[in-house]
């Protein structure tokens, strides 16, 4: 879980670009996450909600599905948020624990400098996991 300083910084920067992208006209609650992939690059994601709020999809599983189309796995993520750091939704967490269960999650203000990285499983304990029979 241990992310270089010049890593979490270049996270933090993406995912605040990618806040910034967000559609919240409901909320106003603009999330942006940014995926490190396993091969080096960034990949971008941000919250897009939908007046059948069911259909709302977060910033984390986008840039999750970025990741997977450009050909890599999820290696780390930034979540950027206004105010006070937010941890992700219990349905992302369970998505970022498909690829890596102590996967760093750095989790950031969009308005402030302070960030803190936890490790996945220390935000979702018991994740489920299928184990084919």
């Amino acid at each position: 879980m241990d992310l270089a300083k010049v890593t979490v910084e270049r996270l933090i920067e993406a995912a605040r670009r990618a806040q910034a992208q967000a559609y919240a006209p409901y909320s106003s609650f603009a999330v942006g996450a940014a995926v490190l992939g396993a091969d080096g690059r960034v990949f971008l994601g941000c919250n897009v909600e939908n007046s059948s709020f069911g259909l709302t999809v977060c910033a984390e599983r986008n840039a999750v599905a970025a990741t997977l189309v450009a050909g890599t796995r999820p290696a780390a993520v930034a979540v950027v948020v206004n105010g006070k750091t937010v941890a992700p939704c219990g349905a992302c967490r369970q998505v970022l624990a498909e690829f890596d269960p102590g996967m760093p999650v750095v989790l950031a203000s969009a308005t402030h400098d302070s960030h803190e990285v936890m490790s996945l499983d220390a935000l979702l304990p018991g994740a489920f996991h299928f184990e084919k029979p």
